[in-house]
């Protein structure tokens, strides 16, 4: 939509079409409000809405609560037909008000309207993932990062969590956000050119394709639908599911090649297990080729074979099997081989397959998987796990999934290497001419189901930068919200170890020798919500390589030994751009982006613990 159109802004979510789970039949918000909210709403406790102030929210408010609010953790079981009726049943309030008119651009301030040197297009700025930024692109020095501050800030208005990857074409910052709204911003002042509602949360990057003169953004959401929009306008191009699956889960950016558009896709049954009654597991992760100009499926690959019955629970619930492995990251495109590099999770349910917890090749045409090469093998696991319930497959494996993209690494001898970073803490180089042969592999991180590297390294072909989660969770403290089915208590929880986790490390590209190593920073003080764990994207100049903390520090550290050279402590109340209520928290996800002389992040991310928050943030140097 356009900056004017700002009426059709605040479109109910539940309106966007969704499909109806294949295990069940449209529900009734009574019964989902009485199996799920009436034990907590229906009750009397200061801390806790009682049932007439829900009624008195939106149903877009409600579901957006639910979907990565301040439910989020109770929500996971919950499918999402279910939320969306549980949200109609209750709600009955107005929607939120649109941002006010000074928030958008004036018209004599055109869209994408800067030089194309600075962009930073998806989850990297060029198809190898390796998340650097050159120096004619950042526009940014060593010398000149210690003199960083805070430009401007932009509020996400009521959400908790802020996760969206941001990109960065011809001056104009694109990026979602966990209320579902895609922005256009003006990338020195914040200004609103356009703003589009998308299907659910849009935490995943996006890929940038041209068809004539136009610029296509096409990006995917968190209940499965991906998005194609025009760059200038906002406007939608078309939108198509990828997966039938009612629990499809895009948190990946696609990737661009040629016009066409790679669509990762993930799942939320791995949560949806928690509830006994949840028949485990029929979701195939799989990657989807769409032709960027109008969505035409140009072929399709799953990972898993389709899922078969294979007995029942011990509570009598049937279970499938093979599901799972999800892509969660932005496929690798290597042009000059004619591959798409991906990464995939772990199963959720028996038996497991040989292509979970693995790096594979794809021809980059037909989807026909060229090589792959299993790093953890049986690693069958889903949450009822964590909680010991009944939809946990025996002998579960460790969650050591690879959630971050495999990058391309060209050597200055000539040779390539496709490198990887898992859960474990373990990260691999592969060589891509032949079939993928594994070369070396370093241990960066103890490893965990939250913990080794998660969401992405960096490289600038000099030097791999990891860094590691190892986020460390205490016992539920008594009181907090926190139980076995739902381990991570309610957001902002201080159930999380405040000296242990994160850590940055230098390794040599060629032998994956450690260089130096950065240690973690201790929360100071111990807080709620705080942990030294850097699970978030890594990203990286000439000179200097960023890295987000989940004690909401965001640091540069020097390339040449990893010293540091700048730190800004994101959890704090900010004053926005379009006037709306803003604090940031942890950071985590999606990494801070470069270019034109700017660094914008954004900061909050409660999901596994940390501190909620709701903001992004435009560094410049001081003048």
């Amino acid at each position: 939509m356009t900056a004017r159109a700002t009426g059709r802004l605040i479109a109910v979510l539940i309106g966007a079409a969704s499909l109806t789970s294949a295990h069940a039949a449209a529900p009734a918000g009574e019964a989902v409000y009485g199996k799920y909210c009436a034990s907590c709403h229906d009750q009397t406790e200061a801390r806790i809405p009682a049932r007439a102030a829900l009624m008195k929210l939106s149903p877009a408010h409600i579901l957006k609560t639910l979907d990565f609010g301040a439910m989020m953790s109770i929500a996971y079981p919950i499918r999402r037909e279910e939320r969306e009726a549980v949200a109609q049943f209750l709600g009955h309030g107005a929607d939120d008000p649109p941002p006010p008119a000074s928030a958008f651009c004036k018209q004599d301030h055109p869209i994408m309207a800067g030089p194309a040197g600075d962009s930073w297009a998806g989850w990297s700025p060029d198809a190898s993932n390796a998340r650097f930024q050159n120096a004619g692109s950042a526009a940014l020095n060593a010398a000149q990062v210690p003199k960083l501050e805070l430009k401007w800030a932009y509020a996400f208005p009521g959400d908790v969590t802020a996760f969206g990857a941001p990109a960065i074409v011809r001056d104009t910052l694109f990026t979602g956000s966990a209320g579902g709204v895609v922005q256009a911003l003006d990338d020195r002042t914040g200004c609103i050119h356009w703003l589009y509602q998308a299907s659910g949360p849009v935490r995943s990057g996006m890929a940038v394709a041209s068809d004539g003169g136009r610029t296509i953004l096409v990006f995917s959401d968190q209940n499965g639908w991906t998005h194609a929009v025009d760059a200038k306008t906002g406007k939608q191009i078309w939108r198509k599911r990828p997966e039938e699956h009612e629990a499809t889960r895009l948190t990946g950016t696609p990737a661009e090649h040629d016009g066409v558009v790679f669509v990762p896709a993930a799942s939320w049954e791995e949560t949806r297990s928690l509830d006994p009654e949840y028949p485990c597991c029929t979701f195939r992760g799989s990657i989807t080729a769409f032709r960027a100009r109008n969505g035409e499926v140009l072929w399709k690959t799953y990972l898993v074979d389709k899922p078969k019955r294979t007995g029942q629970t011990a509570a009598g619930t049937p279970t499938f099997g093979p599901s799972g492995a999800g892509v969660w990251s932005r496929p690798t495109v290597d042009a000059a081989r004619g591959l798409l590099y991906i990464t995939t999770g772990d199963n959720y349910s028996h038996p497991a397959t040989s292509t979970s917890d693995a790096v594979m090749a794809l021809d980059i045409k037909t989807g026909h998987i060229v090589w792959s090469h299993q790093m953890t093998s049986a690693d069958v696991y889903n949450s009822a796990c964590g909680a010991k319930a009944v939809n946990c497959p025996a002998d579960n494996g460790p969650d050591f999934d690879f959630g971050s993209s495999a990058i391309l690494v060209h050597l200055a001898n000539g040779h390539d290497l496709l490198i990887a970073g898992q859960k474990s803490g373990m990260v691999y180089a592969f060589d891509p001419e032949q079939q993928g042969k594994p070369l070396w592999q370093t241990r960066v991180g103890k490893g965990s189901a939250n913990g080794g590297v998660q969401w992405g390294m960096a490289s600038d072909g000099h030097a791999l930068y990891a860094a590691v989660s190892d986020v460390v969770r205490l016992p539920p403290a008594a009181g907090s919200g926190a139980d076995a089915s739902h381990p991570a208590g309610p957001i902002g929880n201080s159930a999380l170890d405040p000296n242990k986790g994160g850590g940055l490390t230098a390794l040599d590209l060629a032998s994956g020798k450690k260089l130096w190593f950065a240690p973690p920073t201790a929360c100071a003080p111990p807080r709620p919500g705080c942990s030294p764990g850097q699970p978030g994207a890594v990203t990286v100049i000439p000179g200097a390589v960023f890295s987000g903390s989940m004690d909401g520090q965001i640091r540069a550290f020097a390339t040449a030994d990893g010293h540091l050279l700048w730190d800004f402590d994101t959890e704090k109340p900010f004053s926005t751009v379009n006037g709306a209520a803003a604090h940031g928290g942890s950071l985590d996800g999606a990494g801070p982006v470069v270019a034109g002389g700017m660094v914008y992040a954004n900061s909050g991310y409660p999901r596994f613990g940390g501190a909620p928050g709701n903001v992004l943030l435009a560094f410049g140097p001081k003048e």
